[in-house]
């Protein structure tokens, strides 16, 4: 017994050592350049850099706007991910073709992607075309208050067919005796719904909801690719401040940034866990 504990041991080691290295360490490393005043001197400042980063307006304006996007485009992902799977399952005509026209952008280049959104919403591409038949001005839709809307198609469009999956997966799994016995009690398909399949969707939930957050927050490549270091104002996100800091070699700024970004997504998931544990609770029961 004891040799197959020391074993075991042996096939856990390298990924524990993997995470230290890679992870906890470097964590370190930044809480204690969130400290210091820079990474030559070293002179300890305690929350000199929190206070520093809070008061940048160019940080305020950061976490207004990826806030305001994570607010419109995580929700959306998850209910139309879940429209879409219930739809899907059932008896739709030509079903394949849909689910695989929802897939087809996890298999997309990110810089195909970000392509096809120039090709479609540059100042003369082809959605100001379209506009320009019946009469509208052109718009120059990265540049405008409109450019929040073009990046929370882009991040619908690229997420949808993942979560519609995960979706999918999860109505599947749900006991088909307990529907036939909600269909035998004459029970509407709301009731069915809100009643059966949300209380064993919660789990996935959870899941779909933490990674459309994750994916909201790697929005910046796109966004980075189409409007490079400094876009329109709307669509300035955190990960353009600390990329912006980097690039400067402001390591005091940049880990104060990145701590409190990361307790803000630590308080956000125990939430969820949270929700997803008192709804969940009683299925697992």
């Amino acid at each position: 017994m004891q040799k197959l504990k020391r074993s075991s041991g042996l096939f856990i080691a390298p990924s524990f050592l993997g995470v230290l290295a890679f992870f906890f360490l470097p964590f370190l490393v930044v809480i204690f350049y969130s400290l210091v005043d820079n990474p030559i001197s070293m002179n300890f400042v305690f929350l000199d850099n929190f206070a520093s980063v809070i008061r940048n307006a160019a940080f305020r304006t950061a976490v207004h706007n990826t806030v305001v996007f994570s607010a419109i485009a995580v929700p959306l992902a998850v209910v139309l991910s879940l429209v879409l799977a219930i739809v899907l399952e059932s008896k739709l005509p030509f079903r394949s073709q849909f689910r695989t026209f929802f897939l087809s952008p996890m298999m997309v280049p990110v810089a195909s992607i970000v392509l096809i959104w120039q090709v479609l919403f540059h100042y003369n591409g082809a959605v100001n075309d379209i506009l320009g038949v019946f009469g509208v001005d052109k718009i120059d839709w990265l540049k405008s208050s409109y450019s929040i809307v073009v990046i929370v198609i882009l991040f619908l469009w690229k997420n949808l067919g993942y979560n519609m999956i995960l979706f999918m997966a999860a109505l599947a799994s749900i006991p088909k005796d307990l529907l036939e016995v909600a269909r035998l009690e004459s029970a509407t398909s709301l009731q069915t719904f809100f009643y059966i399949k949300i209380r064993y969707l919660s789990s996935t939930f959870l899941f779909v909801t933490i990674m459309s957050l994750i994916s909201s927050f790697k929005i910046f490549r796109e966004i980075y690719l189409l409007t490079t270091d400094y876009p329109y104002d709307s669509i300035y996100m955190l990960q353009h401040f600390m990329n912006n800091k980097f690039k400067s070699l402001d390591y005091q700024t940049l880990s104060a940034a990145a701590i409190l970004m990361s307790l803000v997504m630590i308080v956000i998931i125990g939430l969820l866990f949270a929700v997803e544990n008192h709804f969940g609770k009683d299925v697992e029961g």
